[in-house]
């Protein structure tokens, strides 16, 4: 649900919503060889001789397993459905690793962000029942939502399911922990109200968690029902997902997944309910699925309107302002209403990822053909279990069992071009930001690409690598074909009146299976500033401590409460950098002597989870804010 780690940002292999932000908290804590002799459970199989898709069957039953024997799950449970027929659920592996408990198909995981579409149906409901409009500002239904920013009065409810805000990303304080922790949404509300909007409404869009999370307090103010309460009774019950729902206390019953990290099982809970907390089954995901693909009807019953199903569904993306990657089409909820690798073959496909601090997932509907898909798995290590190269390839084996395709397209990148000339870097060089860690861009004498990376620990600037142009206008490392870079500058004029003019490094991959390229904005180039001032520079070494993160909060437990620490950049004066490894290390503004500000416009992906910082008094500061996180000096 959250930000991306190095390790992610390289592979980009489960890109459109990267693994959750947490994920970063767990790189190194479970070995690959955990589960390596292990022998993966198969429950729900079935005659791959007899039944519908039987190659793609087999295929599945054929590549999952290894993903278990070799440590990058502990278990991996599927779904597919064609039409009202779920031809294939099947678990693998073991939900409980020290108990040597085999998976089934009634195992519930943890989904993480496909949640996300809960939370849009929910919003197309209170739509249907005349509670609401898409696109009314949140704050005509919602009187005690308040920024500090003027503009956030022009949020529209369609805005917050689109990524397309401009909340700042994700309140990550109590989002993944051991035991259920109450109240998330309210203090995601709550801290709302000390900060400001990180773009104009509707300017672009970038990920975002907590615009789902908003969808809480607005189902509440408009039923008076909690926002677990009207899913399980308008969405869960009328579709029959028995085994699905909120974790919101430690449950006594059921069949659950549960992670298992050096050497300790856990069960794992996603408080923000809306964003990304849901518990299921892939097969409970196979009547939602019928639902979309029947437009709002389930066995005969109508759950949401169709003119709500075919809203979630158009490109939203259409009239941004700032969009350096027009071939990324959000929906409502749906990461993508155009799946690029389904595009490449003229399927239109609609794809959703979740991922939290342990599970990865994929859902794929396919409306065209009546096809969806969940899989869906552990995670102990971030760079293992790639759900989207499993969705991806087995969508496609049944496409072409089928008859829809005859043949599979052609992977792309995976050779590079031959040298070009033509390439110049000119003023492209300098420093740029993301959400993970500062990017410097160097010109070589030979006319080469070079791009380090800022590495906190030492401090340096770790090569990234070194790159050429190529006949394809892309630079390309000799040894890395699967990422490509190049330049992209966007300017005009924003909803204010003010002009603007952003240069991004781009990133282009092929993920998933590798049938279409993906092109992301990866970090932003950032311009001098006057330099910090005395209140700004005294604070720069200063490390600083969470003081009321819930004792069962993921960080506490497992990275044991890392502090956020101040710095600087001697390349980029007036500029303060902060963050740590599981928050990634960000390029602040001074807005005041109490008050850092976010510096970035990225969209899609890496100008997600931007923070502001808060100190209390502005001087001789004892108390840092960020997010809800209170700190105090180590």
């Amino acid at each position: 649900m959250t930000r991306l780690n190095s390790t992610e940002i390289e592979s980009l292999g489960r890109c459109v919503e990267p693994v959750s932000a947490s994920r970063r908290y767990f790189l190194g804590l479970a070995g690959a060889g955990v589960v390596a002799n292990l022998l993966p459970g198969c429950g729900g199989g079935h005659d791959s001789n007899s039944q519908p898709y039987a190659q793609t069957v087999a295929m599945g039953q054929q590549i999952i397993p290894p993903l278990i024997a070799s440590g990058a799950s502990t278990t991996i449970s599927i779904a597919m459905l064609k039409g009202n027929n779920v031809f294939w659920q099947q678990a693998f592996g073991l939900s409980s690793v020290p108990n040597q408990v085999s998976a089934t198909t009634q195992t519930r995981f943890n989904i993480g962000s496909v949640s996300k579409l809960f939370a849009a149906l929910s919003a197309v409901i209170l739509q249907d029942r005349g509670l609401v409009s898409l696109d009314m500002p949140l704050v005509r239904y919602l009187p005690t939502f308040t920024m500090l920013s003027r503009e956030y009065t022009q949020i529209t409810i369609r805005q917050l399911l689109s990524h397309s805000a401009g909340l700042p990303g994700t309140n990550s304080p109590d989002l993944f922990s051991f035991a259920p922790v109450s109240g998330y949404a309210a203090a995601t509300q709550a801290l709302m109200a000390y900060t400001h909007l990180a773009h104009l409404p509707g300017e672009f869009a970038v990920y975002c968690n907590d615009g789902f999370t908003m969808i809480e307090p607005l189902v509440s103010a408009m039923t008076g029902q909690t926002f677990t309460d009207f899913v399980e009774a308008n969405i869960l019950s009328p579709l029959q997902m028995t085994n699905s729902g909120y974790l919101t206390s430690v449950p006594t019953t059921g069949s659950f997944a549960y992670p298992y990290i050096n050497g300790t099982q856990h069960q794992e809970f996603v408080n923000a309910y809306g964003a990304g907390g849901m518990s299921t089954t892939p097969s409970d995901m196979m009547n939602l699925a019928k639902m979309l693909l029947g437009g709002g009807v389930f066995q005969g019953k109508r759950i949401v309107s169709a003119s709500g199903i075919e809203q979630m569904a158009p490109d939203q993306t259409k009239g941004y302002v700032i969009n350096p990657s027009p071939k990324w089409r959000w929906g409502l909820a749906w990461d993508s209403v155009v799946q690029p690798g389904l595009a490449a073959a003229g399927i239109l496909g609609w794809e959703k990822e979740g991922g939290t601090a342990y599970f990865s997932s994929e859902f794929f509907v396919v409306p065209q053909a009546q096809l969806a898909l969940l899989v869906t798995g552990t995670m102990p290590t971030p760079s293992g279990f790639d759900a989207r190269k499993v969705a991806e390839t087995l969508i496609f084996s049944a496409l072409k069992e089928e008859g829809t395709i005859s043949a599979l397209p052609p992977t792309v990148g995976g050779t590079v071009p031959p040298v070009s000339s033509g390439g110049v870097i000119g003023d492209a060089v300098g420093i740029y930001g993301n959400a993970n860690a500062p990017l410097q861009v160097v010109a070589g004498s030979d006319g080469s690409l070079e791009i380090n990376q800022w590495n906190a620990s030492t401090p340096t600037w770790t090569p990234v690598n070194t790159y050429q142009y190529r006949s394809d206008g892309w630079w390309w490392s000799n040894n890395d074909n699967a990422n490509s870079y190049r330049f992209t500058t966007v300017s005009g004029t924003d909803a204010s009146g003010s002009a603007f003019s952003y240069r991004y490094l781009m990133k282009r991959v092929s993920p998933g299976a590798g049938y279409a390229f993906v092109t992301l904005p990866w970090a932003q180039q950032m311009a001098p500033l006057a330099p910090l001032d005395a209140a700004w520079q005294q604070r720069l070494g200063t490390q600083w401590t969470m003081t009321n993160d819930a004792p069962s909060d993921v960080t506490y437990v497992i990275d044991k409460n890392p502090p956020v620490i101040l710095s600087s950049l001697a390349e980029l004066p007036g500029y303060v950098l902060f963050g740590n490894a599981s928050l990634g290390y960000q390029l602040s503004i001074p807005l005041s002597d109490d008050r850092g500000g976010m510096s970035m416009k990225i969209p899609v992906n890496f100008g997600r989870d931007l923070d502001e910082m808060r100190f209390s008094p502005a001087t001789n500061s004892t108390t840092l804010k960020v997010s809800s996180g209170v700190y105090v000096k180590v």
